[in-house]
């Protein structure tokens, strides 16, 4: 009787343990719950402002087009195809087999990641993005998923994402990865390259394609993240047909999900207009607009990024010299600044690995203009009534102080009337990298006369790009 009665007492203990331990486990599963479940896409403007903070700051990257498409440099069976580099399989009309070809040829001896890294940083560049997968399909990391990347598939049978990322932060450099929703390669998100009327294919291509982004497109994304931890996701192709708003908005979602802090660009969405890259509205998701090989034609109070390439083509292409001067290229970036915007300027690496020449030279001297007149372009915002006066000059502001940058495209006069910012009683202009102060007085209704000195204005030669002048003072 005690016997039963003992047992009947360690019954009832164990089975209150036992609803003690289930009601723990659910409210721990509740908590992993409700982490998996955060709705990205009902971000406060507060969390919003922080996440995108650096990236506003940095203001000026460096893009990457390299890849299989690098091999035939433009020229397929002894012609030279026009258009764009990284787009000769599709200009071509390439089969896939025979596209295969040049990814197996694939092999970057020169290659030297450090190099690069050390490009972009010299070249005043605080973030770079380069093509983990373009188009054609050709991945340039060692993926789980396929076979057709550099590591298994190419001569070269190496990781190029790897040492890239590791060389960046070794720099300094905020790392990003592009990627390509559209896939010439890959048999199921095709239906671009072959185009049909016919109802019941369309159907089966909606179909194939949420194939591809269910166990191909996603789990790709997946090794992207988590193994190389970039800050950025950069998307292009999201114009192909099949692909949805819906799983637009998933796609955000789910990459938000891998690494809450990364920044994703407009095109994982369908939503943008064009190259003028700006969304049509606030239903399509994405953290910045993307306008192409154009620059805004006035200020936005939305965040967006201007790629521009440095010649006429992204990728790789032998014929193509057309390069933009380096007056141009900084002309560029201070004009976006003080709209508000970055600049991600593109490199077509050769097939061998190296950066061209021209490119390099560009880059190192638009480096040397800012390790003086940096102040201008980094950690600034745009002005509240007007970023510019007239063609050749373009105003900024230090973020959180009062301190203003007046640049100017042109040589001044020995005496002009600078508007837009009142200085403060007492306080000094002059030049950055010039240690003379100029000479100034605020004329109410007018703006600040200043006057150069001949000593100053005999300093602007032909190579000078632009000067910049700090003021300190308020915004009129």
């Amino acid at each position: 009787m005690e016997k039963q009665k003992t047992n009947k007492i360690l019954s009832i203990f164990l089975g209150a343990v036992l609803v003690m331990f289930l009601v723990f486990s659910c409210k721990e599963n509740t908590k992993e719950k409700e982490v998996v479940e955060i709705d990205y896409l009902k971000e406060s403007k507060e969390d919003f402002n922080e996440r995108m903070k650096w990236w506003r700051d940095a203001r000026f990257g460096m893009f990457i087009h390299w890849g299989a498409y690098s091999v035939p440099g433009g020229i397929y069976k002894g012609k030279e195809i026009k258009g764009i580099g990284e787009w000769i399989m599709h200009y071509a009309s390439i089969p896939v087999e025979e596209y295969e070809k040049f990814a197996k040829e694939f092999n970057p001896i020169k290659y030297e990641a450090e190099t690069w890294a050390k490009i972009a940083k010299d070249a005043g560049m605080k973030y770079m993005v380069i093509t983990s997968k373009h188009h054609d399909g050709f991945a340039l990391w060692d993926s789980e998923v396929s076979d057709y990347n550099t590591v298994d598939f190419s001569t070269y049978g190496k990781d190029i994402l790897k040492a890239l990322s590791e060389a960046c932060k070794k720099e300094g450099i905020k790392f990003g990865l592009y990627y390509s929703i559209l896939d010439w390669h890959h048999p199921d998100a095709q239906s671009d390259r072959y185009k049909s009327n016919d109802t019941v294919k369309k159907s089966d291509n909606t179909k194939r394609f949420a194939k591809y982004y269910e166990n191909y497109l996603k789990p790709q994304l997946k090794e992207l993240v988590e193994n190389y931890d970039p800050e950025i996701i950069w998307f292009d192709g999201e114009w192909t047909s099949e692909y949805t708003h819906e799983q637009g908005l998933e796609l955000y979602q789910y990459l938000r999900s891998l690494k809450p802090s990364i920044i994703i660009n407009n095109r994982v969405d369908k939503g943008r207009q064009g190259m003028q890259g700006m969304n049509k509205d606030d239903s399509f998701v994405g953290d910045f607009g993307t306008p192409e090989q154009e620059i805004l034609e006035s200020a936005s109070a939305l965040d967006w990024e201007s790629c521009m390439t440095l010649n006429d083509t992204w990728g790789f292409k032998k014929k193509d010299h057309n390069w933009k001067s380096t007056e141009e290229l900084l002309h560029n970036l201070v004009d976006i600044a003080a709209k508000g915007g970055n600049y991600l300027l593109n490199v077509g690496p050769t097939p061998e690995g190296e950066i061209p020449a021209p490119t390099v030279g560009r880059l190192a001297e638009m480096g040397d203009w800012l390790a003086i007149n940096g102040a201008v372009i980094y950690e600034t915002e745009k002005l509240n009534t007007n970023y510019k006066q007239g063609e050749f000059i373009r105003f900024t502001k230090k973020k959180g102080r009062s301190i203003y940058y007046a640049t100017l495209f042109s040589k001044p006069e020995a005496s002009f009337i600078l508007k837009n910012i009142k200085p403060k009683v007492d306080s000094k202009i002059y030049v950055l990298g010039q240690e003379r102060e100029l000479e100034w007085e605020y004329l109410e209704g007018k703006g600040i006369r200043i006057k150069m000195h001949k000593e100053t204005l005999s300093l602007w030669n032909e190579n000078s790009i632009a000067w910049v002048l700090k003021i300190e003072g308020e915004e009129l």
